[in-house]
């Protein structure tokens, strides 16, 4: 399940709803949707904050959308909640358990599946291009 990114801004605790990313060789600030994975050399802005941003004297600023909207789950994050709800049901004993005596094996953790990511098609640098659901 997808864990809520907030604003890299100081301060600021509001969601996320999109990267900026400079090109330092082009002078140029790319604001675009959120990104599906944090990357180190990127940021997290707040729809406030994405509105608002200026770029540095002789910077153009790329908005790749011009509203930015919250992201909503989806049907794979939805199927993974359900997967580890009914798993941690099925982990808890009916009855009281035991307690495991010194030197016993521990019982083994539960995993949960996660969400796979959208196949990567390619990537340049610190930027990457993901195959669109259509494709």
């Amino acid at each position: 399940m997808r864990t809520t990114r907030h604003c890299t801004r100081s301060s600021c605790t509001q969601p996320a709803v999109a990267t900026l990313t400079y090109v330092y060789a082009d002078s140029t600030a790319v604001l675009g949707p959120l990104a599906t994975q944090a990357e180190p050399h990127s940021y997290d802005l707040c729809a406030t904050h994405a509105e608002r941003l200026t770029a540095p004297r002789g910077w153009e600023v790329v908005r790749l959308a011009s509203d930015f909207v919250p992201a909503r789950p989806s049907d794979d994050d939805l199927d993974a909640l359900a997967d580890a709800v009914r798993e941690a049901s099925q982990a808890r004993p009916t009855t009281s358990a035991p307690a495991a005596r010194p030197g016993s094996a521990a019982p083994a953790p539960v995993t949960h599946r996660l969400p796979e990511a959208p196949p990567e098609v390619s990537r340049r640098g610190h930027l990457r291009m993901l195959r669109g659901e259509g494709e």
